[in-house]
């Protein structure tokens, strides 16, 4: 049997028990800050590093524009200042049988920008809306 990788297309977001479907998702990311710490008595005359705080990159999800579909634009309202309506939102890379094989879980995410498409007329393509989210945690697991 032959072991492949699988497709990153097959995918699906869940926030608050709401399956949504997302044409992309952008920012799963989560980095530690390097600290440098120089030591006046060290032999070496070099600083050593040692790991910090840890950072989250905002998420992106970007999906086709529909009517009568504005949650994006509802919970953006809804996050008042100091306030921000904060979500856990799932998201599963998914196998051949729709079963979670990677999931990112983003811990109390709140909207920070909402885009609606742009506008062209000689374009074709689909509109596209983009909602921003920041968030204070990223947990990756493999199932």
């Amino acid at each position: 049997m032959t072991n492949y990788p699988f497709v990153k297309f097959h995918f699906q977001v869940d926030w608050g028990g709401t399956k949504i479907g997302f044409s992309e998702v952008t920012g799963l990311k989560v980095e530690t800050e390097v600290v440098e710490y120089s030591d006046g008595a060290s032999l070496e005359h070099s600083s050593i590093k040692m790991p910090g705080r840890v950072k989250y990159e905002n998420i992106t999800l970007k999906r086709g524009t529909f009517k009568s579909n504005n949650e994006f634009f509802q919970w953006w309202n809804a996050t008042k200042l100091n306030k921000p309506d904060r979500k856990t939102v799932t998201i599963n890379l998914l196998d051949e049988a729709h079963q979670p094989v990677v999931t990112w879980e983003i811990k109390n995410a709140w909207p920070v920008s909402v885009e609606s498409t742009d506008l062209k007329a000689e374009g074709s393509e689909v509109a596209i809306e983009t909602l921003v989210l920041a968030h204070e945690g990223l947990t990756i697991r493999s199932n």
